[in-house]
């Protein structure tokens, strides 16, 4: 099992005059411990359960394109990227972008977006929940025309391009992998079992049947149920001193029986690494042998 960092929240106690050097720091040293994957939220404001909307939140890809610049082994994906916020071309662009300049370690993180206030608030498209699922998969459509050899035009119901010529190509072949975030039964996992290469679920009593649901469309479409990284969300709270260590090492090891290869877990204070080097030493290494 590998596990991964995301950066859910930028208000550190370090405050504006160390924010640069925090996120560079907490970066490298999640990199250098053995985190596999490193995230950001598409998010314009901060989101409930993190903490009020007028918190700091960064733009994902301009911070992705950074974080690219300071690290070297790392993935890098927003988790998730909200559908109909850009133009799917452009989305395309920007994360094959993010994959030449990380010399192939960008993903697409994808869902179908739920935060209206945001929308609302600056602009930002937010259509019914029926039309954004048609717009998650048109996209989906879309960004693996543009990785591919074809730049012929693409007519969807909602988008229409008259070329999908994508230069330069991304340097992950066939394509950046895709991740579909959501655990919504007729929609999202079949989306998963038809376009995706991990799908992510929310820790929590469900997972067990939401991956019996994935395994169900993956047999109706013809694919490998066992082809899909299956990741989750996970808050991992390791307690003082790191005294939940074993706690935490024992669910790990029940998320691994049900099939889940990748815990993403949100970070914490950018001002300090400690808990870092906590995962570092008595987590990551462990959760290698589950």
């Amino acid at each position: 099992m590998d596990l991964g960092l995301h950066l859910a929240s930028f208000t550190w106690s370090g405050g504006s005059a160390t924010f640069v050097d925090d996120l560079v720091r907490t970066a490298r040293t999640a990199e250098d411990v053995g985190f596999t994957k490193l995230s950001v939220m598409d998010h314009v404001w901060q989101i409930r359960g993190v903490g009020p909307k007028e918190q700091e939140m960064l733009e994902a890809y301009t911070a992705l394109g950074f974080l690219a610049a300071v690290t070297e082994r790392v993935d890098l994906l927003a988790w998730v990227t909200a559908a109909v916020y850009r133009q799917p071309g452009l989305l395309a662009k920007e994360v094959t972008t993010l994959d030449v300049l990380s010399r192939g370690r960008a993903w697409l993180g994808i869902g179908a977006a739920w935060n209206e206030e945001e929308c609302v608030g600056l602009g930002l498209p937010f259509p019914p929940t029926a039309e954004r699922f048609e717009r998650l998969e048109e996209t989906l459509q879309i960004c693996l025309q543009m990785w591919s050899d074809s730049d012929e035009p693409y007519e969807g119901r909602h988008y229409r391009l008259g070329s999908t010529l994508n230069s330069p190509q991304s340097v992950q072949r066939p394509h950046p992998p895709i991740l579909i975030g959501g655990g919504g039964e007729k929609k999202t996992l079949r989306m998963v079992a038809q376009y995706a290469q991990a799908c992510n679920l929310f820790d929590s009593p469900e997972l067990s049947h939401k991956l019996g649901v994935l395994r169900g469309h993956c047999e109706a479409l013809g694919r490998d149920y066992d082809e899909i990284e299956k990741t989750v969300m996970s808050r991992i709270d390791l307690g003082p001193g790191g005294s939940n260590v074993d706690a935490t090492l024992e669910h790990l090891g029940d998320l691994a029986a049900l099939g889940v290869t990748h815990v993403h877990t949100m970070g914490g204070d950018g001002s300090r690494t400690d808990w870092l080097e906590i995962f570092g030493d008595r987590i990551i290494p462990e959760a290698k042998n589950l």
